[in-house]
């Protein structure tokens, strides 16, 4: 869909990001996940979302989450030999511990670390966010709504039918009632500032520096739209400062990961030497 839509559009005007990695099943235990990053399969999949995208070159490409099997030096190694080529032209890691960053920017620039960002998950800016200033990375929020917490998913509507977000631990029972205060208060703000709940979380996010960028995910274009306009909600240091206590991060309940992506948090799953 994404390629169709590409041949409408002026190629050099798009930014074009794609990932490679992780390797998802099911069995009955449920949903699984294998991380990759053999330089093999590195080239296979740019290879192969090069074809289905029926195009010449992906903007930007990111290694998913890191193989703890395999010395991050080697999967860089045929990334670099990727933007050499001309098929990737810059190079971006997703969900990256500290080290594997210092390893990986060592043998070809990181242009952006993708990382778990938001008014309830916080903890990169006490190690990642000080990191990638220092190396000149730019930091892409993903989740940055809380999985849709912040845009009131199980607390002002339901959770869609068969959604990830059912067995999520901060989604569930207990936790899910205590972090029900939580959303009460920030809708609250959100009221103040004369925006919904949503457009507060992306413009909290955008006052967190121009080297931070949101990725809301949605469905719905009435949604999209909301999301942008979240340009427009401007703050001052005070109202920041305000929001960012509304929500202490010791009063979220739950694990940020359900326990399939637990092990592959950018905290435990360091590269091999």
């Amino acid at each position: 869909m994404v390629g169709k839509v590409l041949k409408q559009l002026p190629r050099e005007q798009v930014q074009l990001a794609t990932k490679f990695g992780c390797i998802f099943s099911e069995d009955l235990d449920g949903l699984q996940c294998q991380v990759k990053g053999t330089p093999q399969y590195v080239r296979q999949c740019c290879e192969e979302s090069l074809k289905r995208l029926d195009v010449d070159y992906i903007d930007l490409y990111y290694q998913h989450r890191t193989d703890t099997s395999v010395p991050i030096e080697e999967t860089m190694g045929e990334l670099k030999k990727l933007v050499e080529e001309g098929k990737i032209r810059y190079i971006g890691l997703s969900e990256a511990s500290v080290d594997t960053i210092k390893r990986a920017h060592a043998v070809h620039p990181i242009t952006c670390v993708q990382m778990e960002y938001s008014l309830w998950t916080r903890e990169i800016e006490e190690d990642v966010i000080p990191l990638c200033r220092e190396l000149g990375i730019g930091i892409v929020a993903y989740s940055p709504l809380g999985h849709g917490f912040f845009g009131g998913k199980a607390i002002t509507e339901s959770l869609p039918e068969g959604s990830l977000m059912v067995s999520h631990p901060r989604f569930s029972g207990e936790n899910l009632e205590k972090n029900k205060a939580i959303y009460t208060r920030f809708a609250n703000l959100a009221a103040k500032h004369g925006c919904t709940p949503p457009q507060l979380a992306l413009a909290w996010l955008l006052h967190q520096g121009d080297d931070v960028v949101p990725i809301p995910g949605t469905t719905k274009i009435k949604n999209l739209n909301a999301n942008i306009q979240s340009v427009t909600v401007k703050l001052t240091p005070e109202d920041v400062k305000e929001i960012t206590d509304a929500i202490p991060v010791s009063e979220v309940c739950g694990e940020r990961e359900d326990e399939v992506m637990t092990k592959y948090e950018y905290r435990l799953a360091n590269t091999r030497w």
